[in-house]
């Protein structure tokens, strides 16, 4: 299904009144959720899930008939939560093509609005060993790089100073508890020797 040829034109992609996240990565042969969200305003109007890397002429896969009756379409399902003002898009049984740039929609009487959604899938294997995780994850989402990134950042700034200054304490410590005994030695030794040149010396 494809958009009427006079809504084309009238067409607002990343619009505001509607959002997703940029880039969402699923494991083949499992299902990915894909969650939107919008404006006060359009609880009743339809939503639809859509693909191709433009806006204007993408396919539109299945979409609601303004109510939160789930639709169903060839792998695909979407529902919408008029509540809670967001929509749900499932994709099940994910294939390698399925990989692409897909579009979360609203339709509007003045210009329709969308944002803009990336969809990648990966081996299963791959995708295990990234997370350690098992095999009952759905979906992987794209924070794996900000979590490496950040905890590359505490390491820097956090842990390695802590480490540091940790050894630094325990070497300071050492010199501390070495000094007194080397104090109180140098006395005993110096009378010793002074009592021993005494005694040998002749009168």
């Amino acid at each position: 299904m494809r958009l009427p040829p006079a809504l084309l034109l009238l067409s607002l992609p990343g619009c505001l009144s509607i959002r997703g996240p940029e880039s969402v990565w699923g494991r083949e042969r499992e299902s990915l959720s894909v969650q939107c969200h919008y404006d006060s305003g359009w609880e009743t109007s339809k939503k639809w899930w859509c693909r191709g890397a433009w806006w204007a002429s993408c396919r539109i896969l299945v979409e609601t008939q303004g109510l939160e009756r789930e639709e169903k379409g060839a792998r695909v399902s979407i529902k919408d939560n008029q509540r809670n003002r967001s929509f749900t898009v499932t994709m099940q049984e994910l294939r390698p093509d399925d990989a692409d740039t897909y579009w979360c929609g609203i339709e509007n009487p003045g210009a329709n609005l969308g944002t803009q959604i990336k969809v990648t899938v990966g081996p299963r294997e791959a995708a295990l060993a990234v997370v350690g995780s098992s095999p009952n994850t759905s979906h992987l989402a794209s924070s794996s790089r900000p979590y490496r990134r950040t905890h590359y950042v505490l390491l820097v700034f956090l842990k390695v100073p802590f480490l540091l200054g940790l050894v630094g304490a325990v070497l300071w410590l050492e010199e501390r508890q070495r000094d007194p005994a080397e104090q109180r030695g140098q006395p005993i030794y110096a009378n010793l020797s002074s009592g021993l040149l005494t005694k040998d010396t002749p009168v």
